[in-house]
């Protein structure tokens, strides 16, 4: 029965605020057996790279109203990841595979549910970590969100906050493959230059820059707003509620500025709604699983076509993962957020 150290990265207490690096903890002497117990019906898997994602600050929280329960302080927390199945109980999965779903932020994951893991066909023209980016949650949440909650038409002039991150850096670039204008906002110069000059957005604005949000959206958008995708919320959805077309959408697929459950930031332009018949809707990528086989053969094509550039921010280490997870909400990521535990696949 062979035993190996098993790296953990656990929750240390419950938080109601952004995530800092030192609300987590990296436990090094922790044993795993990597071998499953017949019967089980369990894989074991060694960790390849973890996805970063925005939602994981609310499962830091004991009580909240959200999809995914809350951590467990003293355990090891989980996310999306990509992995090699070491050992299985398991038929539709053998040991050499290659698979992404939920895994523990550790170094190898007994993983009991195996019904939403999916194997993965290695690409030698797509790096194995696009798989939990471009091809993964965050690029399909922005396929789905885009063309069945934004139901966009050419011509369409769109805003897209938080542009250079993981979700947003995709729907400009999807945007713009359907002939519409495009327009993204980010935190630094180097974001702001990023979108222009390397996704192929028509122009964008660093927020932090301006000091009047409404009067800065009327400059770039001077008829108006068809289409917002969200995920700022707070002063930005407000600015953007003024200036909307009549008819305009919201995809809400995040709002990163609200870190407290208890301490949100209010809405006060709700009521532009009406007079504007503004069609606002919140969204899972979950809810449009159906379309993931279409979403995966356009984008695979448009990626090797050159039509569209991906762009991730990857940390080496687990242990250093703690320190790229706080990064999140400070803006330190340039593009999706990735950490590296082993690239030996």
């Amino acid at each position: 029965m062979e035993e190996k150290n098993n790296k953990q990265i656990i929750l240390k207490e419950y938080i109601d605020r952004a995530p800092l690096a030192t609300d987590l903890e990296l436990i090094v002497e922790n044993k795993i057996n990597l071998n499953v117990a017949k019967g089980s019906s369990s894989i074991l898997v060694k960790n390849l790279y973890l996805s970063c994602d925005p939602y994981m600050r609310a499962r830091m929280r004991e009580n909240y109203n959200s999809y995914l329960p809350p951590f467990v302080p003293g355990k090891p927390i989980e996310g999306l990841g990509i992995s090699k199945v070491i050992a299985s109980d398991v038929p539709d999965f053998q040991p050499g595979d290659i698979v992404t779903g939920f895994t523990g932020w550790e170094e190898y994951s007994l993983i009991e549910n195996t019904k939403n893991l999916r194997k993965i066909q290695q690409d030698d023209d797509i790096p194995l970590s696009y798989h939990i980016g471009l091809l993964g949650m965050p690029g399909f949440t922005a396929y789905a969100g885009f063309y069945e909650v934004c139901s966009p038409k050419k011509g369409d002039r769109v805003f897209v906050s938080a542009a250079s991150g993981a979700v947003g850096q995709i729907v400009g670039q999807l945007a713009k493959l359907h002939g519409c204008f495009v327009v993204g906002s980010a935190g630094t110069k180097e974001k702001v230059d990023l979108l222009t000059r390397k996704l192929g957005f028509d122009d964008a604005f660093n927020y932090k820059e301006e000091k009047d949000l409404d009067a800065t959206l009327k400059r770039y958008f001077p008829e108006g707003i068809d289409i917002y995708f969200e995920n700022v919320g707070g002063a930005m959805l407000d600015a953007v509620l003024l200036n909307m077309r009549i008819h305009g959408r919201i995809a809400v697929c995040g709002m990163v500025s609200q870190h407290s459950y208890h301490d949100t930031e209010g809405t006060h332009n709700l009521f532009v709604m009406i007079s504007k018949r503004i069609r606002m809707q919140g969204f899972l990528q979950s809810d449009y699983l159906h379309l993931y086989p279409e979403f995966s053969q356009v984008v695979c094509e448009y990626y090797k076509q050159g039509k569209i550039v991906y762009i991730e921010d990857m940390t080496d280490g687990l242990e250093n993962a703690p320190s790229a997870l706080a990064g999140l909400f400070t803006g330190k990521n340039v593009g999706k957020q990735v950490v590296c535990v082993s690239s030996e696949a």
